[in-house]
């Protein structure tokens, strides 16, 4: 059966000549090559110097010999001296290349149970998410096809996340002689996970890592399949927005005072447009407090974040940081949120009480009794967890009710209830303003990543 180059989670574009800056990460099990990947990619679009290469052929932690690189390839990312003795990836590596046609941001994330919190951390930040497959390690007797449980856990987290472009790269198919049958097989298996846990069921290309097959160029061992290569795939998808909400959302995270010598009683609300943009003389209001007011002037960052421009600029836009003065001298301060008086666009809730999919981090599991501290863009609420309404079952894919609690690296979802109101938009809606980290109060430590799924005022 062959399979063509069409995807029911993706668009392409038959001619562009650059269709910007795409990140993307690798997930997957441990030991399913994610690293060796992401250095063939590398390797093969010529994104490494000679250098690079003389000191990895050097390296004492070499484990593999690539066939024409003579180097280990996953050498490229795995760059702590950890990973390089233990043979795996323990923090997300980022690596940037280019080719005529995009650039990219790649995040090599690690496979392992143990690290899972980095996997959510990196994908947080991701356009593309390549889950990578280790076809020796299929339990192929099973119908369907048996997929190990971290592989599941993976793509549970990158549906929680919001990912609408997903591939999967099923890795080591020379070692299965590119058997097309055992590909049927996987991919049978993943587009049933994919309906199952409702991620977009995902483009599927067969690869060898180590020796390159369908990774930047297409393999002659695969004539049974009529798709791109992974490279040629990256470089055509087109990325959709991930958030549909085109309203303002600018959460102040700093306010700017004179020292008090000048005449003027200068206040500057500095902070990033997450969403919609700020025109001046644009009215506006301000959340929780719900006051009235009039953008006077915008100060706008540049690409680099640093040195505003002069007051006179007419808009701001969605991803810039700037610095805004309003008409009026407002009790405005850090956590606060200025959002359009338009509710065409959407309006924020007032929430004092949130219902969310949490992915736990802790090692420490969560508690009901224990106080936990909820950082939710700029601003941070003591919240209580009411309770648990189901954990996911990550071997069966079902959500069990009844847990008393959610140990790490499982997700859930939970019932919070907040000291005081944020303004919240659903996840779905809004990834900036509708995620929050909670923080345990005792230890500081980040227990869990959450995204909100329902508001309550």
């Amino acid at each position: 059966m062959r399979q063509g180059y069409t995807s029911n989670s993706t668009k392409t574009l038959e001619h562009s000549d650059s269709l910007g800056v795409v990140r993307f990460i690798t997930a997957g099990s441990v030991d399913d090559g994610k690293s060796t990947l992401i250095g063939r990619l590398l390797y093969d679009s010529k994104a490494v110097l000679a250098d690079q290469l003389l000191a990895l052929s050097k390296t004492r932690h070499a484990r593999v010999k690539a066939n024409d690189a003579q180097v280990d390839l996953a050498l490229l990312t795995d760059g702590l001296e950890a990973e390089r003795e233990q043979g795996i990836t323990i923090d997300v590596a980022y690596r940037y290349f280019a080719t005529a046609k995009r650039k990219f941001i790649v995040a090599d994330a690690p496979g392992h149970e143990q690290y899972t919190r980095n996997l959510v951390t990196g994908a947080s930040q991701a356009d593309v998410a390549v889950i990578l497959v280790d076809a020796t390690r299929i339990d192929l007797t099973l119908e369907p096809a048996g997929l190990l449980a971290q592989t599941k856990r993976h793509a549970s987290i990158l549906r929680l996340l919001g990912l609408r472009h997903v591939v999967v790269a099923v890795n080591k198919m020379d070692l299965l002689d590119f058997d097309e049958n055992v590909f049927n097989k996987i991919r049978t298996s993943v587009e049933l996970l994919a309906r199952t846990i409702g991620l977009p069921v995902p483009f599927m290309i067969p690869v060898s890592a180590l020796r390159g097959d369908n990774v930047v160029d297409l393999s002659d061992a695969t004539p049974w399949y009529a798709g791109p290569s992974l490279l040629q795939w990256l470089e055509e998808v087109e990325i959709v927005q991930s958030t549909t909400l085109q309203s303002l959302r600018f959460p102040v995270q700093y306010v700017a005072r004179q020292d008090g010598s000048a005449a003027e009683d200068f206040r500057g609300y500095l902070g990033q447009v997450e969403s919609g943009q700020i025109v001046r003389g644009q009215t506006v209001k301000i959340l929780p407090g719900g006051q009235i007011s009039t953008v006077a002037e915008i100060q706008v960052a540049n690409d680099y974040g640093e040195n505003l421009t002069d007051f006179g600029t007419p808009q701001a836009r969605a991803g810039q940081a700037v610095m805004l003065r309003l008409s009026e001298d407002l009790d405005v301060s850090r956590g606060d949120m200025i959002v359009s008086v338009d509710a065409s666009g959407g309006q924020p809730v007032l929430a004092k009480s949130l219902q969310a999919d949490v992915c736990w981090l802790d090692t420490e599991p969560l508690s009901l009794s224990r106080k936990y501290l909820l950082q939710h863009s700029t601003q941070t609420v003591f919240a209580k967890i009411k309770d648990i309404e189901q954990v996911l079952d990550i071997h069966t894919l079902s959500q069990g009710v009844g847990a008393a609690t959610i140990h790490t690296n499982e997700i859930g979802r939970i019932n919070l209830i907040l000291q005081k109101p944020i303004a919240a938009d659903l996840y779905d809606v809004s990834i900036a303003t509708g995620s929050f980290v909670l923080i345990d109060d005792a230890t500081k430590h980040t227990v869990a990543a959450g995204m909100i799924r329902h508001a309550y005022a």
